[in-house]
């Protein structure tokens, strides 16, 4: 089945909403982990770092093995040319914050023969692993993040295994700050697969999700708007699906045609969530009546910031 969740505050005012960004993604898993109890995973948007890019690799959590992936990372990084200003090491990941001038699809390329990177950009950071929501969201510090938006997504395995690089959120690959979160299945993977490749795309996994992600992102890289991307996708993509895409400063969906995977949104005037179920969203305002809705078969939408970013 899977879940997906998604929050977007639309400006920079105070808030009257009590959690953080992180907290309520995170309850929002938590209240539909009957769909998805596998792993979890965020893609969050912090504050844009002067000058600097965000990488998040995945490392082994071997012992021995750790201290040694960190070093060739670092040795490799040397070789292309980025500059590592700060690390972090949090669960099967390591952080980097750094300065790149180039290109973000070249640089990829370069990285992905040795390494596994779950995420670049100047605002976005992957943070996914095997378990469960409230877990993972300890050991990361989830809770922590009071960003602008995020998205975030629970996996229940149906067609590979249960390790961190198969869970979800997924990067676009090679394009900085755009990541999706998906529930249902693409059934023109291969087809869409090869024609994007052709163009030059490139993927790290076999997942449909990150299809969605590199889809989305070669359409913007080819001068469409991230509404026209999603308007495209619900001719383009073939299957049963509802998906959310988030780049530096958005959140969109897309629903296809049978309309069969759900999602269910609430929106005031401070913010839009979105969950795969309504007890989700009921997690944010405990005690509260609701008006919510389901979006239409066939549609998509977006709700970008209000604010400059």
């Amino acid at each position: 089945m899977c879940a997906i969740a998604g929050l977007l505050f639309k400006t920079d005012k105070d808030r009257n909403f009590t959690m953080t960004t992180g907290q309520a993604l995170t309850q929002i898993l938590d209240a539909t982990l009957h769909r998805g109890p596998d792993s979890a995973g965020w893609a969050i948007y912090k504050e844009p770092l002067d000058n600097l890019i965000r990488i998040r690799f995945m490392i082994s959590r071997k012992n021995g093995e750790t201290d040694d992936e960190i070093k060739r990372i670092h040795r490799h990084l040397k070789c292309i040319k980025v500059q590592v200003v700060h690390e972090e090491i949090q669960g099967c990941t390591l952080g980097i914050h750094a300065r790149y001038d180039g290109e973000i699809l070249p640089l990829t390329k370069k990285l992905e023969k040795e390494f596994i990177p779950f995420s670049i950009g100047r605002r976005l950071d992957i943070i996914k692993d095997v378990g469960q929501p409230l877990e993972l969201s300890r050991k990361y510090k989830i809770d922590e993040f009071n960003g602008s938006h995020g998205i975030a997504h629970i996996r229940l395995a149906t067609e590979s295994g249960v390790r961190p690089d198969t869970a979800h959120p997924f990067w676009a690959c090679g394009f900085a700050d755009v990541a999706t979160v998906h529930n249902g299945q693409i059934t023109n993977y291969w087809i869409m697969r090869r024609r994007l490749e052709r163009k030059g795309m490139t993927f790290q996994t076999h997942n449909d999700t990150e299809l969605i992600a590199v889809y989305l992102a070669c359409q913007m890289s080819c001068g469409a708007t991230l509404e026209d991307a999603l308007k495209a996708s619900l001719d383009d993509l073939d299957g049963t699906f509802s998906y959310l895409v988030a780049t530096k400063d958005s959140i969109g969906y897309a629903k296809d045609k049978i309309a069969a995977k759900p999602m269910v949104k609430y929106e005031n005037d401070e913010m839009i969530a979105i969950a795969s179920e309504e007890v989700g969203l009921n997690r944010l305002f405990p005690g509260q009546s609701l008006e919510t809705s389901e979006p239409a078969p066939s549609s998509y939408g977006l709700w970008s910031r209000l604010v400059p970013q």
